[in-house]
């Protein structure tokens, strides 16, 4: 925890929030009560933020100035001959029997152009005009070094009524015809795995798949999405809840513990925010919804970071699972090379 913030501010679920009464990173606190501002990385500790206002009138942030970085000003973790090997060495682990999917990403990075032009909800601005998605957010938090803009199409945990319910996203494709019986396999594996996550932490029997294998379109792309969804169990708290189902499975792979160490072995760098989880929690109503933290834009050190990955399976082409990747940021890259300019809000 720590004093009050004067600059922190957040839009999620369709409200703009501000006046900060608290932060933790204590999960225990998600059910004391207030409406939550939470961004949970790929790796360490939760951000929770606690605002006082919730409203669908934006704030008045002031003069908002955006200029992105150019398409290809960005340098990737894993260049194309270390993705292909990468995937290799996934397709080695599934025939040793020790894994069945891993989901293997990597992170771009680029110096932003000058920082009197790069005010986050400027590239949130651009991304919700050029990019709509559902699960469209972000988290500015200067004084916690947090700056944080999503454009994501995936759910990852929504709870309302005492049941939970989350969508993992697997396959991807530009048009439907591109999706693929491997696709359809990725995405049942998936499926597998968050039915188990679930059932830790809900009633036995209510755990139900309601809709399987959904084509979703979204700009540039569409994805397999299916849905799961449980009762969950009474006295069941957040750090129970996250415990039972984080990282996403969409992002991991199945087993997941597996996945996540041969993710440790392959991946250069870190995750960071990316493939994590943001969104709101309201402790009050008893009701939440997180997304998966992928088309996930965030600055550090007077860069920005985008992460874009694709699930290996045994029938996975390497090049195939590389234009994958590529086709997932192309769009949201192009995006983010435009500017933003607009006065008092």
């Amino acid at each position: 925890m720590m004093g009050p913030m004067t600059a922190a501010f957040a839009y999620l679920g369709g409200r703009w929030a501000t006046e900060v009464l608290e932060v933790t990173s204590d999960l225990k606190a998600l059910d004391r009560g207030g409406r939550w501002a939470v961004l949970l990385p790929y790796s360490g500790p939760l951000i929770a933020i606690r605002f006082q206002k919730w409203q669908e009138q934006p704030p008045e942030l002031g003069p908002v100035s955006w200029r992105g970085p150019g398409p290809n000003a960005w340098q990737s973790s894993l260049d194309e001959p270390a993705y292909l090997n990468a995937v290799e060495e996934v397709r080695s682990a599934i025939a040793a029997g020790s894994v069945y999917q891993v989901n293997i990403c990597r992170v771009l990075s680029t110096e932003l152009p000058g920082r009197e032009h790069c005010d986050i909800a400027g590239l949130s601005a651009l991304l919700q005009a050029r990019n709509p998605a559902p699960y469209a957010g972000l988290i500015c938090a200067p004084e916690l070094g947090v700056e944080v803009v999503t454009a994501s199409p995936e759910l990852f945990l929504e709870r309302a009524s005492g049941v939970i319910r989350s969508g993992p996203i697997k396959g991807t494709g530009k048009v439907v015809g591109d999706l693929s019986a491997k696709d359809e396999a990725e995405n049942v594996m998936i499926v597998d795995l968050v039915r188990n996550d679930l059932s830790r932490v809900c009633v036995t029997g209510t755990v139900a798949v309601p809709d399987l294998l959904r084509v979703e379109a979204h700009p540039g792309l569409v994805h397999l999405a299916s849905y799961v969804s449980g009762s969950l169990v009474e006295g069941v708290g957040w750090p129970q809840i996250i415990d039972a189902i984080f990282p996403p499975g969409s992002v991991t792979g199945a087993p997941k513990s597996s996945a996540t160490r041969i993710i440790a072995e392959l991946e250069p760098v870190p995750r960071e925010y990316y493939c994590g989880a943001i969104g709101w929690v309201d402790a009050d109503e008893g009701t939440a919804c997180l997304a998966v933290a992928i088309r996930t834009f965030w600055k550090s050190d007077g860069q920005l970071h985008f992460g874009t990955g694709a699930g290996i399976t045994w029938s996975s082409d390497a090049r195939a699972e590389w234009r994958e990747t590529e086709l997932k940021a192309a769009h949201l890259t192009a995006v983010a090379a435009g500017t933003w300019q607009s006065g008092p809000t």
